[in-house]
Formats: C-alpha cells, structure tokens, sequence
C-alpha cells in the first residue's frame, strides 16, 4: 500500500515537473505583471493622495493671501499653484477666487489672466463656464466685445445656458444689434426659473429693447428684419 501511495505521490510530482516546464515561465511573468500592476496602482493612489493635501495646502495660502487684500501675493501664490498643481481641481477653485479679488480691486488684467487659465486648464466643465461667464464679462467692461463673443460661443452645461444668452444679449445691445440682443435675452428670460431674481433682470434688459417675452417674444432676428422688409415693400 505505501509502496502504491509513493508510485501515486510520484507521478503526481512527474506530472507537476511536466506542467512547470511547459508554462512555469508564463506563470511566473502573469504573476509579475499582476503584481507590478497593483504595486504601481498603489503607488498612483499615494501620489495622488499626495498631490491632492499639497494643492490643499497651497488652496488655503491663497485664501489666507486672498483675506489680506495683498494682489501681488495673491498672484505669486496662484501662479506658484498653477505651476505646480494647474490641472487639481483646487486650482481651478483657487483661480477662480483670486479673479473675483482681483475684479473687486479693479485688476482687469489679473482677472482676465485668472480666468482664463481656469476656463482653459481646467477640466471640469461647470468651472469652464463659470470662468467663461465671469471671463466675457471683464472683457465687456473693457468693450472687448468680439473677444467677449468668443468666450461665449461655445457650449456650456445646460444650467449655463440663460446666463450665456443675457450674456450675448448684452454685447449685442452694446454693438447695437438690438433685434439679436433681443432674441438672445428671450432665449435666457425662457431658461431661467419662474422665480429666478435674475429673470426679473433679463425682462427689465428686455423692455427697454422694446420688447416683451410674454406677449410679443423675439425667437428669430433674421426673420423680424425679412418681415419689415417685405412689409416695406407692400407698403410701396
């Protein structure tokens, strides 16, 4: 029986001998490459990690340089934070902070700089229309206002949408395009809430445009110049 057991345990092992020389080199680089796959996951975890309480840290000494009202602090901060965290969120929170200060302070050159950094780092795209919308207005109260346009021609999450449009609708008006500025604000007095104080804003910008968004709604400025053209004409 033992001589039967050791004749069993043996052909096992010839067997295994067999299997390991065929695919013990396969096995062994499988397991390397599972292995090095969770030590460098671990290792991009860490560093992550890292990244992230670094950008933290930096978010909070712009904030304290924010709070003394120091601009050329502040910029030296965000600049050191941009340089070396400039695709962390945190940044992009940082950025957008420090363009309002520098707004208040009456910096237009900070704020436009501040801005668009954030709106084109940053990948999040609430943080992009955000410094895109604040972006167009700096450069509507410089009177850049085809610059302004470019800023708020592309596309933005819908919740964004009403304020691009009053924001359109503000450059038209100043270009004295008052039949697109009115379209423009139709289209942000529709999306924005019923309740909204800013809606209330867009009606007052309306009506001074002569033009009412309940009663007689401007959706096309295109076809409003067309009719008072072949209205013209039938007139003749």
């Amino acid at each position: 029986m033992a001589n039967h057991l050791d004749l069993e345990e043996q052909e096992q092992l010839d067997q295994f001998k067999h299997f390991w020389s065929q695919y013990g080199n396969l096995i062994t680089w499988v397991l390397i490459a599972v292995l090095g796959a969770f030590a460098a996951w671990n290792a991009y975890e860490y560093w992550q990690r890292s990244q992230a309480t670094q950008a933290a840290a930096m978010f909070d000494e712009v904030e304290r340089s924010i709070a003394t009202g120091d601009v050329a602090k502040v910029e030296r901060a965000l600049s050191d934070m941009d340089a070396k965290f400039g695709s962390n969120p945190y940044a992009h929170q940082a950025g957008l902070l420090a363009a309002k200060m520098f707004y208040e302070k009456g910096n237009l050159d900070a704020t436009k700089k501040a801005l668009t950094t954030v709106a084109e780092k940053s990948s999040d795209v609430g943080y992009q229309a955000i410094a895109k919308l604040r972006l167009a207005s700096a450069l509507i109260e410089g009177k850049n206002y085809d610059e302004a346009m470019k800023q708020l021609s592309g596309t933005v999450p819908k919740e964004f949408e009403p304020m691009a449009a009053d924001r359109r609708g503000d450059v038209l008006a100043l270009q004295g395009k008052a039949a697109e500025a009115k379209a423009e604000y139709v289209k942000a007095y529709k999306g924005f809430d019923d309740k909204s104080g800013y809606r209330r804003l867009v009606e007052v910008k309306l009506n001074a445009l002569g033009g009412d968004p309940v009663t007689n709604p401007v959706t096309n400025p295109t076809t409003d110049v067309a009719n008072k053209d072949a209205s013209a004409e039938q007139k003749k």
